[in-house]
């Protein structure tokens, strides 16, 4: 018989390990004889009806390997808690108090939220309105200042590092510059890890504004240097001394959306080189597909964690890594407060030492 009956939902964008998290939480809470609700659809699985599936040793087993989420995501709904960089929007009081119902009324004794900046933003006014939330990060881009790690950075990084692969030979043959877009919104740790790894010659990253001249200077030195093909990896978010990060298009609801930097790469370099250039925008295929080794083994220490810390009762927290040990800290700590790349960081200066170029 179940003495408690804990909950967990997913929210914002899909990311892999996520299904790592959700059978650590399970697995943890079954040696405790506990019951896992998981609320379908991030927080809109609260509004009532409730819509949520039970959560045990048979719907988990074999969820590890696969990417996304088996309870489903959103990034909209009534519950926003963001509205663009560094803004923050208020939960609708009714929305809290019907959460609050659903809790009750399914006997949930503490709710795991699973998201990035805008979901924990969210589950912080939830905990604050006084519901029993927990927190795990959930974001590709590594930029939460609370954790030195987040589960999903190293898949999406593995899948650059296999974009470069590939597009390294198809620039040799054509002698071509070849732009790689790649996600990272504010910050540019996936620019920065998969470049470094995928043998990218220019990393671009919104931390280290970078000049014209300078990318263009690096392209003709390695032509002058016998190296006819050069690859240019570019974060969304990166922008010239210059200039300012591009918005494709800015939602009603939600954050702005970047992009559109690296098709100005590839037109500037081609105009100041005489290159032929070409671009390729990795978008989404970074955030699907299975979770690496790294990704899942972090994802189902976070789970674990998550599952001890309701048994503590340490409510208003979020799961942290670092100095290779998972622990908590107040969400209110990690909400707003982005982990930037330093200038000075040890896999920036690694990069220099090989003759990488930052365009600065």
């Amino acid at each position: 018989m179940h003495t408690q009956r804990i909950g967990v939902l997913t929210s914002g964008g899909d990311c892999p390990g996520l299904n790592a998290v959700l059978r650590g939480v399970t697995k943890a809470a079954e040696q405790l004889n506990w019951q896992v609700i998981g609320f379908q659809d991030g927080f809109e699985g609260l509004l009532p009806p409730a819509h949520y599936m039970i959560l045990d040793h048979f719907k988990t087993d074999e969820i590890m390997q696969q990417g996304g989420t088996i309870l489903g995501t959103t990034n909209r709904g009534h519950f926003g808690g963001k509205v663009g960089a560094g803004e923050k929007a208020r939960v609708p009081v009714e929305m809290i108090e019907t959460a609050r119902q659903t809790l009750g009324e399914l006997g949930i004794e503490g709710l795991i939220v699973i998201g990035g900046d805008g979901s924990l933003s969210t589950a912080l006014q939830l905990y604050e309105a006084g519901l029993p939330i927990v927190g795990v990060p959930k974001t590709i881009d590594n930029d939460l200042q609370a954790t030195s790690m987040t589960f999903g950075f190293f898949s999406a990084v593995e899948c650059v590092t296999d974009a470069l692969d590939r597009l390294h030979s198809t620039a040799l043959s054509h002698k071509r510059v070849m732009v790689l877009e790649v996600m990272g919104r504010h910050v540019g740790w996936i620019a920065l890890f998969g470049g470094v790894a995928g043998c990218a010659d220019i990393i671009l990253v919104p931390e280290i504004p970078f000049k014209w001249e300078k990318v263009a200077e690096a392209v003709r030195q390695r032509d002058a240097q016998g190296y006819f093909s050069t690859l240019i990896v570019v974060a969304e978010g990166a922008s010239p001394t210059d200039g300012d990060e591009l918005v494709y298009r800015s939602s009603t609801v939600g954050e702005n959306r970047l992009g559109g930097i690296g098709q100005m790469v590839t037109r500037e370099v081609a105009e100041r080189t005489g290159k032929e250039s070409r671009c390729c925008v990795l978008g989404h295929l970074q955030r699907g597909g299975a979770p690496t080794t790294v990704d899942r083994l972090l994802g189902t220490g976070f789970g674990v964690k998550a599952v001890q810390l309701i048994a503590e009762q340490k409510f208003g927290t979020m799961v942290s890594y670092k100095n290779d040990e998972t622990r908590a800290v107040p969400i209110s700590d990690a909400v707003h407060l982005l982990r930037f790349v330093d200038p000075n960081d040890q896999m920036v200066k690694t990069a220099r030492r090989m003759g990488i170029s930052f365009g600065d």
